[in-house]
């Protein structure tokens, strides 16, 4: 499969993800704790749909992801748009030699994908070095109620024209962890057939007193840890947690 078909069934697999809550999250908080830079790092950026936004929208953004064929499709995307975005294939962890921003984003619960604490702290203390004094660190990861509830030992599918797949969830070995097994199945434009391929994905999440904790230790202050992208605290069947945290 080429990248390009891989990035189209990743941005149908995405289509319903709320982008413009992320954008207009992140303005709002910039706003709010009075960041006038609109200097941006976006990582774990995917195939550049909330990186794109923001530079449509004004903001001088960078994008880092581990996947090359991601990016390879979010600079398609930039250019088609007459935008250059400086994009960087680098593992969140192990961040390197970006320079210093007003703000750093990790969204759509990419934090989750990694398998080990360890990378998790690293990665803290890598965007805290990548942030301007004052700086904003925003991130948004899986509740564990929705790992137990939601996902666990579910299926969820779409059967559609062009791309359907099955997604199968089970838990995983760590606590708050699971593994997605995906099947998807992608019509071939010449022949009408579909092509099948298989995904396993792994995701894990901890408490939020556990990301505190993280942040603290990485120098950073906690403001706000608000559910699922609105104004208002997590409760017990949040699905999503997102933090806004200040060098």
């Amino acid at each position: 499969m080429t990248y390009e078909r891989f990035a189209y069934v990743y941005d149908e697999l995405m289509k319903d993800a709320p982008y413009e809550k992320w954008l207009l999250i992140l303005t709002a908080k910039l706003e709010q704790y009075g960041i006038e830079g609109k200097k941006v790092l976006d990582l774990a950026c995917g195939t550049g749909e909330i990186t794109v936004e923001l530079a449509q929208h004004g903001f001088d953004v960078s994008g880092v992801d581990l996947s090359d064929e991601m990016l390879m499709v979010a600079n398609e995307k930039a250019a088609k748009q007459g935008l250059s975005i400086p994009l960087f294939q680098q593992d969140m962890a192990e961040l390197e030699g970006l320079g210093l921003y007003d703000c750093v984003t990790i969204f759509c619960d990419s934090l989750n994908y990694l398998r080990e604490e360890a990378d998790i702290v690293k990665t803290f203390s890598r965007v805290h070095d990548h942030l301007k004094e004052g700086g904003l660190f925003l991130f948004d990861v899986h509740s564990i109620y929705k790992m137990e509830e939601i996902f666990y030992n579910n299926t969820f599918a779409v059967n559609d024209e062009e791309v359907s797949y099955i997604w199968d969830s089970f838990p995983g070995e760590e606590p708050y962890s699971v593994e997605h097994d995906l099947s998807f199945f992608v019509r071939d434009d010449q022949s009408g057939l579909y092509d099948r391929f298989d995904e396993l994905h792994y995701q894990r999440t901890y408490p939020i007193q556990q990301y505190k904790q993280w942040l603290q230790q990485a120098g950073f202050e906690t403001l706000e840890i608000l559910a699922d992208l609105e104004e208002k605290p997590p409760v017990n069947e949040t699905e999503r947690i997102l933090f806004v945290a200040r060098k």
